[in-house]
């Protein structure tokens, strides 16, 4: 099965040697994205709702460009900076998925400078 590179300039490039998103077959695999403007290139406001409104724009974004959306996700991995922002993340978090909701994981990291980091699989198979 071949990979093919997804990107968009509407989400933050990548800042190393990795994919924005790649799709292997039915699924699309959209690299940890954290609350970068594209546009700007800064951080998009310092509360958890803003944050998190940016990284799922970002998200959002790169399945477009992959021929995809928010409703063919099926697994999420979330980092918090602090597991206290739970409530506050979650209620934008749900906005953004129609149900039924994809699967989640969520975890309390370190993470330098941002208050929230999200990865996706999508899958495309009808």
């Amino acid at each position: 099965m071949t990979k093919q590179s997804i990107r968009t300039d509407r989400a933050p490039l990548p800042a190393g040697p990795y994919s924005q998103g790649l799709r292997v077959g039915d699924l699309i695999f959209v690299a940890g994205q954290g609350p970068t403007n594209p546009v700007t290139h800064s951080l998009a406001g310092s509360s958890i709702e803003e944050q998190t409104v940016q990284v799922l724009e970002n998200i959002k974004a790169i399945l477009e460009a992959g021929g995809s959306s928010m409703a063919d996700v099926v697994k999420t991995t979330v980092h918090l900076s602090d597991m206290s922002l739970f409530s506050r993340f979650n209620k934008v978090y749900e906005s953004y998925f129609p149900d039924p909701k994809p699967v989640r994981t969520t975890v309390g990291s370190i993470l330098a400078n941002i208050l929230v980091e999200i990865d996706v699989i999508a899958y495309l198979g009808r």
